[in-house]
């Protein structure tokens, strides 16, 4: 019995994974999308005139299957995937392309919606259901609705083609980084890694039935300690080049044609549909609205935080003479001094911070400042399936104990997960027939596993990383939309990390972290002097990391302008695009591109600058919030309704405005970082 073919008989209809297996997912889809097709024939066969309701709503619940079957199985495919699982998507993919082109090149749908667009000022539609009807309409033209049958066919071919291209992409990389480890047998090359990450790597090599020895991987519990603590400057370099040349190898898991081929089709796909470039087709649906826009961000971020980077290496390279280091700093000095000198200045590091920030009590503390804000609470939720046995179930309620939403966490890295963290949904909010449908939000990280002898303590850069994804959860769990492609996290690619990134600021605050911020073993708070250090040093190598930013902004945009197409050689565009903001010296054999899956597997192309522009809007924001009170439950009201609630129903910066009351300044995050001279 495929679980797929029946309405889910679990708490919430929550998925039953345990139930699941791959032999069901692509049956489950084709019917699914027979489904789907149907529904959208009964729109263009139906004899009465186009209307809102008739036409774009019912368009809007169509293919519903469709997107939870995809949905469960991507999702699965980036958080507990097999050759199976990978073979499987690599069949999925192209059925899918199929499908939505199907849809965005019916020329009798088109021109229902196309009538019913033409009259939109005629018509009494809510703000939102005007955006719906604008998104769609525009989705549809995006999407070829104005083109010729051949055009429309090759469009066709090129979309097949880039969503395979993607699956590669990320298969390459996710097996280079499992493929690699660096075996220590010896235990002097062990010097100056902290107890967990030597613990951690015994037991990896015990797994691999290497007992007595150790391994380090690249997957960032395991890579991120090397690189920063490891006196073994031979080994921290060799971990940095297996790293930096995942993927460019010029072997059979190398990205590089992968990359070529993929920009090429990019552009030639812009260019059919009118635009100058695979960037501007991109940016005329975010806030920045173009290529020149972004690069003059850029361009003035970058004069403000260039000067200060060059003086924060230069001090640091002064510090690495001081202890007699290296004469000319390489990539994998960085983290290494950057640590110890950090420990001189604030006297602070990880290791003393750790201990403080057991994974359990982290997770309650997110949770409070959740409750604070905005009402909420987290009960575990007993009797859900799970896709595997690390992850954790909560049942989400507001203030008058109504249901919210189902939020899962998964946050060990295993072998069949993707490195870094993000959250997803397994269901999207909406409202159908007087009724709210409410979500099921899921976070999915790689923090540092418990060992036989201690628990899951957090880098602070964990906790930050904890409280972002979170951040995203928030936008799903307080979603309130009608439609659901509107809904939660269904907003601008620039807009979207707003919500987490503005949590992030709770972990720098002294009100936040008296909360939860307590000594695993004896329960005591974090000191006050430490609260004060880690907001001191809270801007320490800020201007570089800055500047690094702008570099992988830079590179992702240079990747989609009009020039990008007739590229031969990735190794030596990267070099050219990133001259401007490398503050040291290339290094043979590696290449950010080639794994670079935020643009070539995952949605950020011609988008990685929204990291940045978010900054803005979040050190802007949190002014707002600081000036109230962290915990100010009007400010957090404001921010609940006009951003959290609100989703994609309206323009971001409309929203924006009304819960600031002003647009943003991007003085808020240089007075922030303390670049603002």
């Amino acid at each position: 019995m495929n679980p797929f073919l029946s309405p889910f008989n679990t708490p919430f209809a929550t998925p039953p994974f345990e139930e699941i297996t791959n032999a069901h997912f692509l049956p489950a889809l084709e019917q699914a999308i027979q489904e789907g097709k149907q529904e959208v024939a009964a729109i263009t066969a139906n004899p009465e005139a186009p209307t809102f309701e008739n036409t774009l709503e019912a368009l809007e619940r169509s293919g519903e299957k469709v997107g939870l079957v995809s949905g469960i199985f991507f999702n699965l495919n980036s958080a507990e995937t097999n050759d199976e699982m990978q073979a499987l998507a690599r069949d999925i993919s192209p059925l899918l392309s199929d499908y939505t082109n199907d849809i965005m090149l019916d020329e009798a749908l088109f021109a229902r919606i196309r009538q019913v667009h033409a009259q939109k000022d005629q018509l009494s539609l809510s703000p939102e259901q005007h955006t719906l009807l604008d998104k769609t309409y525009k989705s549809f033209v995006r999407n070829g609705a104005l083109l010729s049958e051949a055009q429309k066919q090759r469009l066709r071919e090129i979309d097949k083609e880039l969503s395979q291209l993607s699956l590669q992409f990320g298969e390459r990389v996710l097996k280079e980084t499992n493929t690699y480890s660096l075996e220590i047998t010896d235990q002097k090359d062990l010097a100056g890694l902290p107890g967990h990450a030597v613990e951690a790597a015994a037991a990896a090599a015990k797994e691999q039935g290497k007992e007595g020895s150790w391994l380090f991987t690249l997957h960032f519990p395991s890579y991120i300690p090397f690189m920063t603590y490891a006196d073994n400057r031979q080994l921290r370099e060799q971990l940095f080049r297996a790293y930096g040349s995942r993927a460019f190898k010029g072997d059979e898991q190398d990205n590089q044609e992968t990359i070529l081929k993929k920009v090429g089709l990019r552009q030639e796909r812009a260019q059919l549909l009118g635009y100058a470039s695979h960037a501007d087709f991109v940016l005329e649906e975010r806030m920045a609205e173009s290529p020149a826009k972004v690069f003059e961000f850029l361009e003035t971020l970058l004069g403000y935080a260039k000067p200060v980077a060059r003086r924060e290496l230069e001090e640091l390279t002064q510090y690495a003479h001081s202890l007699g280091g290296p004469q000319k700093l390489e990539r994998w000095d960085i983290a290494y001094y950057s640590e110890k000198l950090k420990m001189e200045k604030y006297a602070i590091d990880d290791e003393m911070l750790k201990p403080y920030f057991k994974l359990e009590t982290v997770i309650d503390g997110v949770f409070q400042v959740a409750g604070r804000l905005y009402g909420l609470q987290f009960r575990p939720l007993k009797g859900v399936q799970v896709y595997h046995p690390d992850v954790q179930v909560y049942e989400v309620l507001d203030e008058q104990q109504q249901h919210m939403a189902v939020f899962y966490a998964d946050f060990f890295p295993r072998p069949g997960k993707r490195n870094g963290a993000w959250m997803t949904s397994f269901r999207g909010q909406k409202k159908v027939a007087g009724e709210n449908v409410r979500p099921h939000i899921s976070i999915v990280c790689n923090f540092t596993k418990p060992t036989a002898t201690t628990p899951s303590l957090l880098t602070f850069n964990e906790v930050t990383t904890l409280f972002h994804e979170f951040g995203h959860a928030l936008h799903g769990i307080l979603a309130d939309g009608t439609y659901e492609s509107l809904s939660g996290t269904s907003v601008y690619w620039d807009f979207v990390e707003l919500p987490s990134q503005v949590l992030e600021n709770w972990v720098y605050e002294k009100e936040s972290l008296d909360l939860f911020a307590r000594h695993y073993q004896t329960g005591e708070a974090i000191p006050e002097e430490m609260i004060r250090k880690i907001k001191a040093s809270a801007n320490f190598m800020e201007a570089y990391q800055t500047v690094r930013q702008i570099g992988l902004a830079r590179l992702d945009m240079g990747w989609h302008i009009a020039r990008a197409a007739s590229i031969t050689d990735v190794g030596a565009y990267e070099r050219e695009l990133l001259q401007d903001t490398d503050l040291l010296p290339p290094v043979a054999g590696t290449s950010t591109s080639a794994s670079f899956s935020h643009i070539f597997q995952g949605g950020y192309s011609s988008g990685y600058y929204s990291y940045k522009w978010a900054e803005v809007l979040d050190a802007d924001a949190f002014e707002f919030f600081q000036e109230r009170g962290i915990f100010n439950k009007d400010t957090a009201d404001l921010f609940k309704k006009h951003v959290l609630s609100a989703g994609g129903s309206e323009h971001p910066m409309e929203l924006y405005k009304r819960f600031r009351g002003k647009e943003p300044s991007p003085e808020a995050l240089l007075r922030r970082t303390g670049m603002l001279n």
